[in-house]
């Protein structure tokens, strides 16, 4: 995904102003005098024995990491229709989700998830996802949040799945290179994982400030047959002039939380793309 510098910061005054809104929906969720919540959960954001763990995340992509990892009562706060989700602006609704949660899990670029937990004054435990598309990257980070949610059989179960999927996906691409070679590809920071899926030579990187001059020349000079662009902080065409075809590659998943499907469309944009370049080529 497409972490950027640039965020929105919220002020004290606003942090309070949203933590009294959420007044009562604190007083219906947290237990009074002993520590412990009206529906047992325990102190430090642990699940009751029995319990299904309550996870609120930030956006789909944890979302999807989450559902992958088990969890089965997943709220999502961040709307998919807000492209760069940084900017959110959180609101009361936000907080009172926080203040029912068990785990709260959040990315290290959107700040505002230290805050929403603090403004709500949720004993949750609040989690750093590493959100990274790169297969194993994602089977770690699923393995350890099965291991916390107290899931780790729909963890396994979801990781062989994923692994069945992912090598069908990427035989498929690679099937498609063109004239059977491995395609040249500069690929923006975060979109990495799918070269790799793709089986693609990477013979260059950008981002995710955008290119400059020489950036453009040094790339350029490469010969890519494709450049992978993040879809979620494009800057337009990275190497016009270049002959190289751009492929729009989107990690976050949808609504449905489900990781594979990033993988499924990674895969056709791919596909089409080396099509088009082979076919140009000839």
């Amino acid at each position: 995904m497409a972490p950027r510098t640039r965020v929105r910061s919220t002020s004290p005054a606003s942090l309070l102003a949203l933590s009294t809104a959420v007044g009562l929906a604190l007083a219906l969720v947290t237990g009074c005098g002993d520590g412990s919540s009206t529906d047992g959960t325990k102190p430090g954001g642990a699940a009751p024995e029995g319990k299904a763990p309550v996870v609120v995340v930030t956006t789909t992509w944890e979302g999807a990491f989450a559902k992958a990892a088990g969890a089965q009562e997943v709220k999502v706060i961040v709307p998919q229709s807000v492209h760069h989700a940084p900017d959110y602006d959180p609101k009361p609704s936000d907080l009172a989700a926080v203040a029912g949660a068990d785990f709260v899990l959040y990315a290290p670029f959107e700040p505002y998830a230290a805050k929403i937990k603090e403004a709500a004054g949720s004993k949750a435990k609040l989690v750093e996802v590493g959100l990274d598309n790169d297969a194993d990257k994602v089977k770690a980070e699923v393995t350890r949040l099965g291991a916390l949610f107290g899931t780790q059989a729909a963890a396994a179960k979801w990781t062989a799945e994923f692994d069945t999927e992912y090598g069908r996906v990427s035989k498929d691409v690679q099937a498609a290179w063109p004239d059977g070679k491995s395609p040249s590809v500069v690929s923006q920071v975060f979109t990495a994982w799918s070269a790799k899926l793709a089986g693609a030579t990477t013979v260059g990187t950008y981002g995710p400030e955008a290119v400059t001059p020489g950036q453009l020349a040094e790339l350029s000079a490469k010969k890519p047959a494709l450049v992978l662009d993040n879809a979620h902080m494009s800057t337009g065409t990275v190497l016009p002039d270049s002959g190289a075809r751009q492929v729009q590659i989107v990690n976050y998943p949808g609504n449905d939380l489900d990781l594979l499907p990033v993988y499924r469309n990674a895969g056709a944009e791919l596909k089409k793309a080396m099509g088009k370049a082979g076919g140009s080529a000839g």
